[in-house]
């Protein structure tokens, strides 16, 4: 379940939840500095990438570098709120890496920060100052170290946290954190949902290709929400819209169909270590509900009967949008240690195992529509396919990947806080950093 904090997401991983593009470091705008006499085309470049990271330290104030009709709409206290962020991020900025002109007031730069590489487009005033009116940063790429300098970077996070990186069937790459360990995961529960349909699918009881009717709604994230209710949806087309974008109304609509006993067995045959806080295993809609209203704190303390019983006659309509909008976006964590989905790296390792050996594709198509990582940082692998899952305090990233002899791997990251949210994007560099060790 991935919790954002815009109207358009509330719970999904599809990051939709993998990019960095709602980080508020991954996309940015800075500027230029002025000079007497008009500089060459490469110099001029050269000379606003290096002001950006003299503003970035708070060598220079920001009115030198940025343009006044930019500042208009970024104050200069935003500048320095954003340096703020990219050097607890990446670490110190070290300087410019690459300046490569595209146009006479554009070019691509790349500044180099301790533990990444960050760049993207810059643009300037076509007239003297060439002050930096536009600058997108948004190619991030972590720079090559060590296991044990993730190890470190690990432990400076808040909360708990583990990772999982290596072969299903053999030793880890990379590990960290207690394997055992559950960690409420979020919307990367979807594999269990997706694991059971193609389960379904193998048996004969469901087709990929069946026909259901759009009968109930859940909230965003996802955009079926907004479709006509009764809409004719595919199975396929429901299963890839709640990995590919974390839509929880598809995620409903599947659930449902296969009911919500036949994923709660596939989670157990999965291997699952310890399912006691999964179960009953909730709907998107069912954990909106609970965490919105007053009955939260009852379902956390109750027992597996208990719960079940409170499932069976609660009100999924007494939760208006406005009021799990207002939960949800608070950045205030909400019972996550006591109503979520759980489940330990070890679990998920158990869980790709599963979807690694289904005897047909098409589960497998449905997780690389969206892998989060590019095709550089994937390029020695054959498959790459991905799910997160987010809300306020709780972040998960899982990928089943697959290299060139056909060997399958797992890299899987979480992080728990119950006092504060945690950062997408320093975990993203994370996990880039822990894959980058496979090299």
């Amino acid at each position: 379940m991935q919790m954002r904090t815009t109207r358009a997401m509330i719970m999904g991983a599809a990051l939709a939840f993998g990019t960095l593009g709602t980080a508020p470091a991954a996309a940015l705008a800075y500027a230029q500095e002025t000079q007497a006499e008009a500089p060459s085309e490469a110099t001029k470049f050269e000379a606003r990438a290096a002001d950006v990271v003299a503003m970035i330290k708070g060598e220079r104030p920001v009115e030198e570098v940025i343009s006044p009709e930019f500042l208009a709409s970024v104050p200069a206290e935003q500048f320095a709120q954003i340096g703020q962020q990219l050097t607890a991020q990446f670490g110190p900025v070290i300087g410019v890496e690459e300046v490569q002109p595209v146009e006479p007031d554009r070019a691509m730069i790349t500044l180099r920060f301790e533990k990444a590489t960050v760049g993207g487009p810059m643009n300037l005033e076509a007239t003297a100052p060439f002050l930096v009116n536009g600058l997108l940063l948004n190619d991030i790429k972590p720079v090559a170290g060590d296991a044990n300098s993730v190890s470190a970077d690990m432990e400076s996070l808040s909360g708990s946290k583990a990772a999982w990186f290596g072969p299903l069937d053999g030793d880890p790459v990379f590990a960290y954190g207690d394997p055992a360990k559950p960690f409420a995961i979020g919307s990367t529960f979807k594999l269990y949902v997706l694991a059971a349909l193609a389960r379904a699918v193998d048996e004969g009881r469901l087709a990929w290709d069946d026909v259901v009717a759009l009968d109930a709604k859940s909230f965003p994230s996802g955009v079926m929400q907004t479709w006509p209710d009764g809409a004719p949806v595919t199975l396929q087309t429901a299963a890839t819209l709640m990995i590919s974008i974390s839509d929880n109304t598809a995620t409903d609509l599947v659930m449902r169909t296969l009911g919500r006993e036949a994923i709660e067995a596939e989670m157990r045959a999965s291997g699952h270590g310890d399912m006691g806080k999964t179960l009953p295993f909730l709907t998107t809609r069912e954990m909106f509900v609970l965490k919105a209203s007053d009955l939260g704190e009852d379902y956390a303390m109750a027992d597996e009967a208990e719960r079940r019983a409170m499932l069976a006659t609660l009100d999924l309509g007494s939760i208006e949008e406005d009021r799990v909008l207002q939960t949800f976006t608070s950045g205030t964590p909400v019972l996550i240690e006591d109503i979520e989905w759980f489940a330990s790296v070890a679990d998920q390792r158990s869980l790709m195992r599963v979807l690694a050996a289904l005897p047909g594709d098409t589960a497998r198509n449905i997780m690389a529509v969206n892998p989060v990582f590019d095709e550089e940082e994937t390029a020695n692998w054959d498959y790459v396919g991905y799910k997160g899952g987010s809300e306020a305090g709780v972040l998960n990233m899982s990928w089943l990947l697959r290299d060139h002899a056909g060997r399958w791997y797992m890299l899987a990251i979480s992080q728990m806080d119950p006092a504060s949210e945690v950062d997408t994007a320093s975990l993203l560099l994370m996990a880039k950093r822990i894959l980058a060790l496979a090299e």
